[in-house]
């Protein structure tokens, strides 16, 4: 997945599949990264997908973990910018 996405950077699908795989590796800083990057890319993408994806995590990490309170602000950002 990494490949795809050094070859080409839109593959949006291949990073959010990545995204995934590093968060079950518990990577969740970088997966957080992958999904904001698909948001600030194309919101729409997948009917809202990664940013549903990413609220999802954002609830089983839980409201004080690091990378919830980081994503949180990193999203926000994104959205009302």
């Amino acid at each position: 997945l990494e490949r795809r996405i050094a070859a080409d950077p839109n593959d949006l699908q291949a990073r959010f599949d990545l995204a995934l795989g590093l968060n079950a590796r518990n990577n969740r800083e970088a997966a957080a990264e992958h999904l904001l990057a698909i948001v600030k890319r194309d919101r729409g993408w997948n009917e809202d997908g990664a940013r549903k994806q990413l609220v999802q995590l954002f609830e089983a990490w839980g409201p004080t973990d690091p990378a919830t309170l980081a994503g949180r602000r990193k999203l926000s950002s994104i959205l009302f910018a």
